[in-house]
């Protein structure tokens, strides 16, 4: 399949899967006139990339997964194993945004919200 009609089959750009390409997400061979040919199954792992980066996966993780994947006999359990490590990285990412909107909150209407904040009394004992 040239590079033309699997980008519109994907519903991304030529450009995108030259950089897919060029990052060693996708391989394609070179025909004797010089245009790109990519196997049938690049379609679907072109729709795999797009879905996974909407979930919050960089390409570099979809890359490494991918090829861990490949070799699952599960796929299915070893995506959820996945998803599963994504939300914990999630959750943590929340909470760390939580409670910088927790400081933001308490220093707005301050004088100076860059001075630093005051230490916490420390109780004695």
């Amino acid at each position: 399949m040239r590079i033309g009609e699997l980008a519109a089959q994907a519903g991304i750009s030529r450009d995108t899967i030259r950089f897919y390409e060029k990052v060693g997400l996708v391989t394609g061979r070179r025909l004797a006139n010089g245009y790109r040919d990519f196997p049938p199954e690049t379609l679907p792992w072109l729709h795999y990339v797009r879905t996974a980066q909407a979930l919050g996966f960089s390409l570099a993780q979809i890359a490494r997964h991918g090829e861990e994947l490949r070799d699952q006999p599960d796929t299915a359990q070893a995506l959820s194993a996945l998803f599963e490590e994504k939300i914990q990285v999630i959750d943590a990412r929340m909470a760390e945004l939580a409670a910088l909107r927790a400081e933001l909150a308490a220093r707005a209407g301050t004088g100076c919200p860059l001075r630093p904040a005051r230490p916490s009394a420390r109780p004695r004992g």
